[in-house]
């Protein structure tokens, strides 16, 4: 009896491994890898803050090189950015402003002169190339510069004129996304202020002043929405 059932699975050994040899081989696919895809697409809102200084300034028709204006500043950014799915192009608007201290002081004879830039801002469009999480961009459009001559002795100020200036800016940066909806960014920007009449009230017709300014900042930005894709 014992021999008949060894024989038996001897036997059944020999089915299984025969029909094991039929069935097909199975093969085994790792399954794709997820990563993350930064989209800089959404609004956003900012907060900056850096250094200026003026390099030339215009004075009744003439050019004057100098590098006593100069300072720094601190404001707010406000924007929008849109990147197509797949394409690592961006375009973007961006408005900005700033009160400042880039400015230009002398005392002579008791009496202080100064030359302020109280504030400036800009509405720039954006284009970008975005690497993922890090895009390059450049941007320009229209600036404003708010600047004020003033002239103070001990008894205090006894002439102060304010004027507001247009003109343009160029510029661009680099913007790093650490989180989903927060970047940093470093930039830097050119701008031309047209010239605008002072001491209108001692000459007739004033005297044109006008300046430009470079500007270096760092910033933070919140995007609201921007969502980040799969990518395979």
């Amino acid at each position: 009896m014992q021999r008949i059932l060894i024989a038996l699975g001897f036997i059944g050994l020999g089915t299984a491994s025969a029909l094991a040899a039929d069935l097909p081989a199975r093969t085994y696919t790792k399954a794709p890898v997820v990563s993350p895809g930064y989209n800089w697409t959404g609004f956003y809102v900012g907060a900056m803050g850096g250094y200026g200084w003026s390099e030339n300034v215009n004075v009744g028709g003439f050019t004057i090189g100098t590098n006593d204006i100069k300072g720094g500043f601190a404001g707010g950014t406000l924007g929008y950015n849109w990147q197509a799915a797949g394409s690592p192009f961006v375009f973007g608007i961006e408005a900005d402003g700033a009160w400042s201290d880039i400015k230009f002081s002398e005392t002579d004879l008791g009496v202080t002169f100064e030359d302020r830039i109280r504030s400036f801002g800009s509405v720039t469009g954006r284009l970008g190339y975005a690497v993922d999480a890090a895009l390059f961009y450049f941007k320009g459009g229209y600036a404003w510069a708010n600047n004020r001559l003033s002239a103070t002795d001990a008894l205090g100020t006894f002439f102060s004129e304010s004027r507001f200036h247009s003109g343009w800016t160029v510029g661009g940066g680099l913007e790093y996304g650490f989180t989903p909806n927060w970047s940093a960014k470093v930039e830097y920007m050119f701008a031309s202020y047209d010239n605008e009449n002072y001491l209108t009230a001692f000459t007739p017709g004033g005297v044109g002043f006008g300046f430009d300014v470079h500007t270096v900042k760092g910033g933070i930005n919140y995007r609201f929405g921007g969502p980040v894709v799969a990518r395979y």
